[in-house]
């Protein structure tokens, strides 16, 4: 990415940030591509420009094929405590996992590509589930056919990369990741990204929980140029005015991921595994699976629950029993995240909570709100009267 461009690219490039439809967005692009100077230090933006477009022709079709009744929509409603996208390439068995897991009703297929469609299935654990939903395949340069599993990723909780043991699994990971980090999905933690959240007054306001390498004032300047004045910037990690201005173009995200490797019954080199082990980052889980001979698949629903940091709270009121039904929240929560989760007026009401449970010193301790609630609290909130 580049930070001088010139004034005409970024005058056309407002235009689609300020397009309302797909079609306005589409044509505003096409505008700033032929704008843009063609050069090696634009390489990366003429390529997301390009994919961008792809994905707007696609979208313009899915609205005329739901506009003649005849489209799907591949959007799913999230359920349980964490949506978890499982993606990868064809033949890796993740309709049987699906099936193995939720007892999803799904016809397993010898013919590639036969999932075209998300397919939606709940798996249980403990005391709480997880909505699993099956990507369609990626299909190396596929096109317009990947948004589909891009668009499900982006808005999933998790990732679940399944792989085929019989197969070049390191490689097919690699693919895979790269593939990822192309539409602006990441499953390492990059050393730094930021959150750019436009805003109608307030100026620009930088938030800043890393380090950035340039002065704040030199990031205004550089909003301004793309007539952005008021804005919220959150910093995570180390950040130059580069990857300031990647923001503004391109909606980088991080998802927590979990590797699925299937067919372990057919593995080729268990040296290929070791080297695999050793590869992944310690905070993606490998689990080694096999539906057919029932291998590994308990595994799964433990590996999400820590990959997503999750902690499980039971509310009590003062008079009455724990629920049997927890709330689902992030760990490092506290008692006012509790509180709001259930109901806002419960903060501006709060006297004082007792804790039961692992972050309790004795049973029933009194806290405030600022209390770090731990995995199977039991939580009673008081009011004043």
């Amino acid at each position: 990415m580049v930070t001088n461009l010139p004034a005409e690219a970024k005058t056309k490039f407002v235009k689609y940030m300020e397009a309302k439809t797909p079609e306005e967005k589409l044509k505003a692009l096409q505008e700033f591509l032929s704008a843009v100077p063609k050069h090696k230090g634009t390489e990366n933006l003429v390529r997301w420009i390009r994919k961008r477009m792809a994905e707007l022709r696609e979208e313009v079709k899915e609205r005329e094929r739901k506009k003649s009744g005849s489209g799907t929509s591949i959007f799913i409603e999230k359920e349980g405590a964490a949506q978890i996208v499982m993606i990868g390439f064809t033949k890796a068995g993740k309709s049987s996992i699906l099936r193995a897991l939720t007892g999803a009703d799904i016809t397993i297929s010898d013919i590639p590509y036969t999932t075209k469609t998300p397919i939606v299935g709940m798996l249980n654990y403990e005391d709480i589930q997880f909505q699993l939903v099956e990507a369609p395949s990626i299909i190396p340069s596929g096109g317009v056919w990947n948004n589909k599993g891009i668009s499900l990723a982006r808005n999933s909780d998790c990732l679940a990369i399944v792989l085929d043991a019989s197969t070049d699994f390191i490689n097919n990971f690699k693919e895979i990741s790269e593939f990822l980090r192309d539409h602006g999905i990441h499953i390492i933690k990059p050393r730094g990204y930021i959150e750019i959240e436009r805003k109608h007054d307030g100026g620009i306001r930088i938030v800043n929980y890393g380090k950035l390498l340039h002065p704040e004032s030199e990031v205004i300047k550089l909003l301004n140029s793309y007539r952005i004045y008021n804005a919220i910037v959150k910093i995570y990690g180390e950040v130059d005015l580069d990857e300031v201005e990647r923001a503004i173009y391109e909606n980088t995200i991080y998802k927590p991921a979990i590797v699925v490797l299937n067919k372990i019954d057919l593995l080729l080199s268990t040296t290929e595994l070791d080297r695999f082990k050793a590869m992944l980052p310690p905070e993606i889980p490998l689990i080694t699976t096999s539906v057919l001979k029932n291998v590994g698949l308990n595994n799964i629903g433990q590996a999400l629950f820590h990959t997503l940091k999750i902690i499980r709270i039971y509310t009590k009121p003062p008079t009455g029993k724990p629920s049997t039904k927890p709330l689902i929240l992030r760990k490092g929560a506290t008692v006012f995240d509790v509180a709001k989760a259930i109901h806002k007026e419960l903060v501006e009401k709060f006297n004082y909570a007792r804790i039961w449970g692992p972050s309790a010193k004795y049973p029933g301790q009194k806290v405030g709100l600022d209390h770090i609630v731990e995995d199977k609290d039991i939580v009673e909130i008081n009011i004043k009267k």
